[in-house]
């Protein structure tokens, strides 16, 4: 009998915080910029300079450990993490090792449109320095450094390995995301490196409570990379052990263009790192008032307000999910609701739809236009009202959003409202069905489509101002 294998799985996310300057001293934290201009003695690591530590990342790091519901640690230390690092000049970095900031939290992740959600545990959110970055010339088959990134402050938060699939772990990794960005400690650009992960899966037999040998992935650059990594390392120790093989405990290097990891290294243990206390750098102490007052800078997080939104206004989760990703739309979205009297879900179609895609178009942001959610709400009552139909309202969202004027301004000077007026409505009609005979004969035939035809013609000859739901309804009657 063929033995079934269960996945066990753990992350640990690097976020660059987004603070002004460097971690240890007074650079510029800036992606980008000509070559090793945003560095000095201090991140260059010349002998005889001492770090101070920044407090805005101290206070940024406790700000996550509040929304992971971590313990914060009021005393603990830095440790230097004794390794060697090509684009590290101090060949050592500054972390924490037994003493984090934060540690034993967990996040609850959302997994599907019903909201049902899986409790993932946090080890440790610690702080520590960014290495520089290598940069490979082929032209003379060598590498050159750029400190710019050297310094530049990160948080590391390690999960428990309790996610058992590539979906939970990609929930996971985009739950993080969501909470940094809404912590404003993080800008989250995975293209220019600010956040990555490092997969860590090992396989045990299914039932079983003990774990197999790790395996732990790095140069993971995206959630999908991470997800198609985790996939491909189940499958090749699943094929290993399925021989009645040993998976090796290593560190191995993903190829996302290749879509396959390479051995890089044996598994380090934390006693090859040679951790010791941060000599040139005092103890990290918090005041507990100081904690709180951290804690009440945290926001509902887009976990908490993705299900107001689905199980309090009554919106597709879709939807939902695409408002709370947008700290401008949910901004605007939430005065809407504070207004009312609208339909929230139609609210939320509008923003998904038509203004951002005019976004999209004009290659800019919602609070750069002259769209307001009193302008917009204006709009939905007219459409709700009858007064203007749905397509009408695709001319005055447009006008709305890039002039001063409002939705009935719009309406009236161009002669958008809607024809409602059943005399009218019902003359249209007659020549309609009068002028397509053959349609009408194939309705009456069986043929339901045939109606929407009829429809189309009756707003067409209305020139779009005919309001189809009374369209629909004079028809049936008309056609018996």
């Amino acid at each position: 009998m063929k033995m079934e294998f269960e996945p066990v799985i753990g992350l640990e996310v690097h976020a660059e915080l987004s603070t002004e300057t460097k971690i240890y001293c007074g650079c510029k934290n800036e992606f980008g910029g000509e070559v090793n201009s945003h560095c000095c003695e201090i991140c260059t690591g010349m002998p005889g300079t001492l770090p101070t530590l920044n407090s805005r990342v101290v206070d940024y790091a406790i700000k996550m450990g509040h929304a992971l519901h971590c313990k914060i640690n009021n005393v603990c230390k830095q440790d230097r993490k004794n390794y060697f690092y090509p684009d590290l000049p101090k060949a050592y970095q500054i972390s924490q090792a037994d003493i984090p900031l934060c540690e034993h939290g967990y996040v609850d992740v959302l997994l599907d449109e019903s909201c049902h959600s899986k409790r993932i545990g946090v080890t440790r959110i610690h702080i520590e320095e960014d290495a520089g970055k290598l940069l490979h010339d082929e032209s003379f088959l060598g590498s050159l450094i750029d400190f710019n990134r050297c310094g530049v402050p990160l948080i590391e938060i390690v999960s428990e390995p309790d996610m058992r699939s590539s979906e939970e772990a990609k929930a996971y990794l985009e739950t993080i995301k969501g909470i940094l960005g809404y912590l404003d400690i993080s800008d989250c650009k995975m293209q220019e490196g600010s956040i990555r992960c490092d997969v860590n899966v090992s396989l045990r037999p299914k039932g079983s409570e003990k774990f197999g040998n790790r395996c732990e992935m790095k140069n993971v650059n995206s959630f999908s990379g991470a997800q198609r990594a985790i996939e491909y390392e189940i499958k090749r120790q699943s094929e290993i052990l399925g021989k009645g093989g040993t998976v090796s405990q290593e560190t191995r290097r993903w190829d996302d263009a290749k879509g396959q990891s390479f051995p890089m290294r044996s598994k380090e243990n934390a006693d090859d790192y040679r951790y010791f206390p941060e000599p040139d750098l005092g103890t990290i102490v918090v005041s507990p008032e100081h904690v709180e007052e951290l804690r009440a800078q945290i926001p509902e997080l887009p976990g908490e307000k993705l299900q107001r939104y689905v199980k309090k206004c009554g919106l597709a989760y879709f939807d939902a999910n695409l408002l709370c990703e947008n700290v401008e739309k949910y901004t605007f979205f939430e005065r809407v609701i504070e207004i009312g009297g609208c339909s929230l879900q139609a609210a939320a179609n509008w923003l998904n739809g038509d203004v951002t895609r005019l976004l999209g178009e004009r290659m800019t942001t919602l609070f750069a236009t002259c769209l307001t959610p009193e302008k917009l709400i204006g709009m939905l009552r007219l459409i709700e009202g009858g007064q203007i139909s749905n397509t009408a309202g695709k001319t005055v969202i447009e006008e709305i959003m890039f002039t001063e004027k409002t939705a009935e301004e719009v309406v009236k000077e161009k002669e958008l409202m809607q024809i409602n007026d059943t005399g009218a409505l019902e003359k249209t009609v007659r020549e309609v069905i009068e002028k397509n005979g053959k349609v009408v004969a194939d309705y009456r035939g069986g043929k339901s489509n045939a109606l929407g035809f009829l429809v189309g013609q009756c707003m067409r000859a209305s020139g779009g101002k005919a309001n189809p739901a009374a369209v629909r309804e004079i028809l049936l009657k008309q056609l018996g």
